[in-house]
């Protein structure tokens, strides 16, 4: 009975340990299959559960609020965000095939909660990851490393007195 045991356990472990393998290479290798697996995956499971907590002080992601690009409704996504001097870096572990990415990248501008602090930003550009990687804490850099993440979402902090003065013109 324990020699059953131990062989589907090591089973299991060996079954895991593939498991792991094909997500790590497939996401390096932006195989749309794993891809389009662990977006749905996200989407339906670790988003609604991130949401609770994103945004909020001492939360490990940030809130990005956008326009959906062609039903117009709001949606609100975590996301990892790096403040810098005059906005904030996204790293893009799954390159152009997030909608709230192509959703922001449309519409020009959204709404980031971080740290209990919300932000409108705009001016969203698509940058090299390796001009800003020092920007990043050691663990996202690691990240970044094993997932072969190249791509960064570079977001303008809007200035409040910009838009008072383009509301008031």
């Amino acid at each position: 009975m324990f020699g059953v045991i131990l062989g589907i356990a090591g089973a299991l472990i060996l079954t895991m340990a593939a498991i792991g393998v094909v997500f790590v290479f497939g996401m390096r290798a932006k195989s749309p299959l794993i891809l389009g697996a662990v977006i749905w995956l996200t989407k339906h499971v670790f988003n609604p559960i991130g949401l609770k907590t994103a945004g909020q002080p001492g939360a490990s992601a940030a809130r990005i609020i956008h326009r959906g690009r062609t039903s117009g409704r709001m949606y609100e996504t975590p996301v990892g965000a790096v403040a810098t001097e005059n906005g904030f870096l996204i790293s893009l572990p799954y390159g152009l095939k997030s909608n709230w990415l192509r959703n922001v990248l449309v519409s020009g501008s959204a709404t980031l909660a971080l740290d209990g602090h919300t932000y409108q930003v705009d001016q969203p550009e698509m940058i090299p990851l390796q001009s800003v990687e020092s920007s990043f804490g050691s663990g996202d850099q690691h990240m970044h490393r094993i997932f072969g993440v190249t791509e960064v979402l570079r977001l303008r902090r809007v200035d409040m007195d910009e838009v008072e003065d383009a509301l008031a013109a």
